[in-house]
């Protein structure tokens, strides 16, 4: 067997669930089956919303809630983790059904799918890390908006305007609404959010999204309530695995949706795994096993009808609070919803939409902490910056372009701050400026040699700046780079510099250079200005003693100094006494 195969083999293995990460799901099972059960009745009316949201269904919203659901509980890497269909996935996903059709969505998710199977074969969960705070904030505050314009048409009980935009169909159906109101499905939909947002501070562990839907639905039912319209016909089981829905021609076109599905899904299901692992104590996921397991659950979910699926936040936090303690919690959710498909499929098609509606804005409004928020605010104001934009770039573009644009912006302006850390400072030379010198070859020394010390990076961001202080040198004969606190230099740094040097040998002035470091003097030697340090003696100096001691020797080459006595000095005038000329 080739070294490659053996390769992919170890890393499919690693990727796979471990015996002791099973072995778990048998230490507290009456605690996990009672979380699972809590979370199945908080998950089941949110698989419904957004099933609803997404354009293809309530149906879809439940299939993608069993199946991605057990898959992910079964070969993810995080015990507590609840996966299934999310509102920042909807936001994605509004946009495809409108251009592509049902068939594309689902083709998206499988596309992805493989995407997601790939990033973990290759240990791209790690990199999760680096996304900056106030990009997740602003991200998470931007799907929050999203999820509530989103629900405005049936809050409202109109049909949903035509277009992709939120902001513009939102707009469309407050007009719409403004012309024929729709009081019945407006008051449900005010009273699902009133109900849901008071109860949670009253009884933060019962479920009151559920209990809200149940009591919208029956004064529906009760008060023939026509305005309120209904999810309507529900399939009494998930449909077969089929691919019929595979349009291998349109797979070209779909390739960026795809993109955007796994890039999203990988951010929030690792997201939200991180939060999990924060709530509890000694819990750590594996990124790389949380990708693979969502994979898998993206592959499986477009097979029997469901849109692609995340880790949910939410669901999550829920699975954590009520003692969940391994994966058998939700599985246990994924289970319980799939006997609700099988045995209470016409009760859950009669829920009204105004309803559904009414708990997706509650749950957006709860998503926004507001405390969080404004600490990230107050923090710096390139913090608060980057959140606004990101959040921004969410409601008005969609969320990879958001993730995109905040990643810029938080790397121009942390790069901004580490450019403004590089300091070019004059240092004293009394103590390099000892030795065999007399008084007048002291202050001559000290007249005719400046040393600078280089704090922090030298690199692309800071390098303009450097060349302008560097080249403002004062008239001296040489000046000494101390260079041992250089932190960093590229390329661009190095070719300022050699710039700098440059601009000073044209002057008469000598440079040289102390404390480079070998990876430093490799980059200089690059680009050529090794050399330029190097002309004039010949070497760059480990300390700053020996470039002082060059530059003595350089001054007297050039008659600045006297050249030294070849012996001791005769005890009665000595002829070669140091002496100066100017």
């Amino acid at each position: 067997m080739s070294s490659l195969a053996v390769r992919v083999g170890a890393r499919v293995r690693s990727v796979l669930p471990t015996r002791a990460d099973l072995a778990g799901m048998g230490r507290s099972p009456r605690r996990d089956l009672l979380a699972g059960l809590t979370v199945a009745i908080v998950a089941l009316p949110l698989a419904l919303g957004f099933g609803v949201s997404s354009g293809l269904g309530a149906e879809a919203g439940l299939a993608t809630a069993v199946v991605a659901g057990a898959l992910a509980a079964v070969f993810g890497g995080s015990n507590l983790q609840v996966s299934g269909p999310t509102g920042a996935m909807t936001v994605v996903l509004v946009p495809i059904v409108a251009r592509y059709g049902p068939g594309g969505v689902l083709t998206v998710g499988l596309l992805a799918g493989l995407m997601l199977i790939a990033l973990a074969l290759v240990r791209a969960g790690r990199y999760m890390q680096y996304v900056p705070a106030p990009v997740v904030e602003g991200f998470t505050l931007g799907i929050a908006c999203v999820i509530g314009l989103q629900q405005v048409p049936n809050a409202l009980g109109v049909a949903k305007p035509e277009g992709d935009k939120v902001l513009v169909v939102t707009w469309r159906a407050v007009e719409t609404f403004a012309g024929a109101p729709n009081w019945t499905a407006a008051g449900l939909a005010a009273a699902v959010v009133a109900v849901m947002l008071t109860g949670a501070r009253w009884r933060p562990v019962v479920p009151f999204s559920l209990l809200a839907v149940i009591g919208a639905t029956v004064v529906a039912q009760l008060c023939h309530l026509d305005a309120a319209r209904p999810i309507g016909d529900l399939p009494a089981w998930l449909p077969a695995p089929s691919l019929a829905f595979l349009d291998l021609g349109a797979l070209g076109s779909l390739l960026a949706p795809a993109v955007a599905v796994a890039a999203l899904a990988a951010l929030e299901s690792l997201l939200s795994a991180s939060v999990a692992d924060g709530m509890t104590v000694g819990q750590k996921h594996d990124p790389d096993k949380e990708l693979f397991g969502q994979g898998l659950a993206n592959l499986a979910a477009p097979l029997f009808g469901g849109v692609p699926a995340t880790g949910a936040i939410a669901r999550t936090a829920v699975n954590v609070r009520t003692g969940a303690s391994s994966r058998l919690a939700a599985l246990t959710h994924a289970a319980i919803l799939a006997v609700i498909v099988f045995a209470a499929a016409p009760l859950v098609s009669r829920i009204p939409l105004a309803a559904l509606a009414g708990v997706l804005i509650a749950t957006a409004i709860r998503m926004v902490e507001v405390g969080s928020l404004r600490a990230m605010a107050r923090a710096t104001r390139s913090d608060g910056l980057v959140l606004i934009l990101t959040a921004v770039a969410t409601v008005a573009l969609d969320l990879v372009y958001a993730v995109i644009i905040g990643l810029l912006a938080a790397g121009a302006l942390a790069l901004r701050a580490v450019a403004k850390q590089v300091r070019l400072d004059q240092v004293s030379l009394k103590e390099d400026l000892t030795g065999d010198h007399s008084a007048e070859e002291h202050a001559l020394l000290a007249e005719h040699i400046v040393a600078y010390r280089i704090d922090g990076p030298l690199f692309f961001a800071a390098a303009h700046r450097f060349l302008l202080e560097l080249s403002d040198v004062a008239d001296v004969r040489v000046v000494i780079l101390r260079m041992s606190r250089v932190t960093t230099m590229d390329a661009t740094g190095a070719l300022v510099l050699k710039d700098a040097v440059t601009k000073l040998n044209r002057r008469g002035i000598t440079v040289l250079a102390s404390g480079v470091r070998p990876g430093q003097r490799r980059v200089l030697d690059s680009v050529g200005a090794l050399g330029l340090l190097r002309a004039a003696t010949g070497d760059d100096y480990t300390g700053t003693p020996e470039a002082v001691a060059a530059a003595r020797s350089h001054l007297r080459g050039a008659g600045v100094l006297a050249p030294a006595c070849p012996g001791p000095p005769p005890p009665v005038s000595p002829p070669c006494a140091p002496s100066a000329r100017r």
